[in-house]
């Protein structure tokens, strides 16, 4: 029993959807999932640790909790810094990553690799995900063309550099359904995103439970 908190946008006036199949068979879908949200989140609801959790499972449980049959996930992310010449501990991090994204791929997942840039601050390093968005976006304006029987999607974000191509697609008869993440508190690193909201058909707001259901085992 999960207790996601749901939201529909207050304009719902597209009626340009194609009707469900009439057998009552789910209709198909496409899932998007940042990574660079999903790992801050995971991060958030693990007290500073992350949780390892199965992250194609996590998005096929989204989809059937929306009555849908995900027929691709898209998963957005970069690697890990590398300098010139690499440490030790960055040559042990792009193993682990390599490691990741190739059990990703064998699970049938269509992974979209940027860059990762790092940007000293105060004599303090932070690191950055670059080029993502942009790959996103790319495949977010090629599903009428690649996926025509398409005509809902899950985004799991907070970016609200997606938003032209979230309006672009409900123009033409997609909807998107946000599953996302923020707080109410003025202190915290979620803060809510209306521009994105507005944007959507609907939004859920993730909790710890949905990453919980999804464990990988040790």
């Amino acid at each position: 029993m999960h207790n996601n908190k749901i939201y529909k946008a207050e304009d719902n006036s597209n009626n340009s959807m194609l009707p469900g199949d009439p057998s009552g068979s789910p209709d198909e879908s496409l899932i998007f999932i940042d990574d660079g949200f999903l790992s801050k989140l995971s991060k958030h609801f693990g007290n500073g640790m992350y949780i390892k959790f199965d992250k194609i499972l996590f998005a096929y449980n989204l989809s059937k909790k929306e009555n849908l049959q995900c027929k691709q996930i898209f998963y957005y992310t970069a690697p890990p810094f590398q300098s010139r010449i690499p440490t030790k501990e960055e040559e042990l991090r792009k193993e682990g990553h390599d490691r990741f994204i190739k059990k990703l791929r064998e699970k049938g997942a269509m992974v979209r690799e940027g860059r990762c840039q790092r940007l000293k601050i105060n004599n303090l390093f932070l690191y950055k995900q670059k080029a993502v968005d942009s790959l996103a976006i790319i495949d977010l304006m090629s599903i009428p063309i690649k996926y025509p029987n398409v005509k809902k999607i899950i985004i799991i974000s907070s970016d609200s550099d997606f938003v032209p191509a979230i309006q672009s697609l409900r123009e033409l008869g997609i909807k998107t359904i946000l599953y996302t993440y923020y707080e109410r508190r003025r202190d915290t690193n979620f803060s809510r995103n209306n521009e994105l909201i507005k944007s959507v058909h609907k939004y859920v707001l993730l909790n710890k439970e949905d990453l919980n259901n999804t464990l990988l085992k040790k």
